[in-house]
């Protein structure tokens, strides 16, 4: 029980402390982010590891729109 327990923890750091790509692509494509976990695990390992330079750039891209969505605005600029 206190494996699964660990797991869970797990499964819940990576969803949720990590870049979030898997999930907000599944969001966009109406795809289970699992599903494209996978997919993603697959292709890396056929492909020698090259998919990973997507997704940090995709992690970048979604950093970067999280923070200019997120940003508040200067008072000194409102007239």
């Amino acid at each position: 029980m206190g494996q699964f327990n660990l797991v869970d923890k797990f499964k819940e750091l990576t969803e949720l402390k990590m870049f979030g790509v898997f999930s907000a692509l599944g969001d966009k494509m109406g795809i289970a982010s699992s599903r494209i976990r996978m997919f993603f695990i697959y292709i890396t390992f056929l492909t020698i590891g090259s998919p990973i330079i997507f997704y940090l750039i995709a992690a970048f891209v979604i950093n970067i729109g999280n923070y200019i969505r997120n940003r508040k605005r200067n008072p000194i600029w409102d007239f």
